[in-house]
């Protein structure tokens, strides 16, 4: 494909008329124009706007493209992994676990995962799937897990969670205080400190992370993708620490520290 044609895909996929992306570029409709039919090429400054506005890298204006890969938003079906997760908690008696599958996909109905329609319960069901394949067995890690997001996101507050006390303690430190903003440093460094104190919920943390960077290409803006690696070097290198000194969960902080790192190593050379 040429890189007019290119432009043309992309903003047809935005839904935006020549018109439109040249108002959001600050040029002229017939600017636009020219570049599709390839009688101009854009200059460096337009071609970074415009992988701006189709929130893509620029090479995907620039590559000749020969084939498209056809892309997956799930993997696994959640209906399926509910069950999984409440037939493993029954067999091993993890009771806390047991009673937060219902309980989350109740608090979560009618959510997506961001610029998607997949249903957020997706994203904790197949975090508890994670722990349990790295022989994660410990009832109050899985109900957290499944429960991490409900209060930040579902108005739920932490005393009425149908588990235990310790299971309760890792949600609340899973749950980010958003009343400065979630991106304030302040806000960042308290959040992610007081993760370190505590091996289960660094643990969780690492899990939540290894499931958000798979996804992120989809539900994040190139800014988005930018601050969540920054992000990511800064803090997670303390979590993963914790999570190796605990003898326990040594084996799976070698999974976390490859996944975490190799996903992020993809995204820099991507973009």
């Amino acid at each position: 494909m040429s890189i007019g044609t290119n432009i043309r895909r992309l903003r047809e996929d935005k839904k935006l008329t020549q018109e439109k992306l040249a108002e959001k570029l600050g040029v002229t409709f017939q600017a636009v124009s020219s570049w599709e039919r390839d009688e101009y090429l854009p200059e460096t400054a337009n071609l970074l706007k415009l992988a701006e506005v189709f929130d893509v890298p620029a090479s995907a204006i620039l590559e000749d493209k020969r084939g498209t890969f056809k892309t997956k938003e799930t993997i696994y079906n959640w209906e399926h992994m509910k069950t999984y997760v409440k037939t493993t908690a029954s067999a091993l008696g993890m009771h806390n676990a047991y009673k937060a599958v219902d309980y989350a996909v109740e608090a979560h109905e009618g959510q997506k995962r961001k610029k998607s329609e997949i249903p957020y319960i997706y994203h904790p069901l197949n975090m508890a799937c994670h722990a349990l394949s790295m022989g994660i067995r410990e009832d109050e890690i899985i109900a957290a897990i499944l429960l991490h997001d409900v209060v930040e996101d579902c108005g739920k507050t932490v005393e009425e969670l149908p588990v235990n006390d310790g299971a309760k303690e890792l949600v609340k430190l899973m749950t980010k205080d958003k009343s400065k903003g979630s991106h304030n440093p302040e806000t960042l460094e308290k959040y992610y400190g007081e993760l370190a104190t505590n091996p289960k919920a660094a643990l969780i943390k690492c899990i939540d992370r290894c499931n958000n960077i798979t996804t992120m290409s989809w539900g994040l803006s190139r800014d988005g993708i930018y601050r969540y690696i920054e992000e990511t070097e800064k803090y997670f290198p303390e979590l993963l620490r914790v999570v190796k000194e605990t003898p326990e969960y040594t084996s799976a902080s070698w999974l976390l520290k490859y996944h975490i790192e190799s996903m992020l190593d993809i995204y820099k050379r991507l973009m």
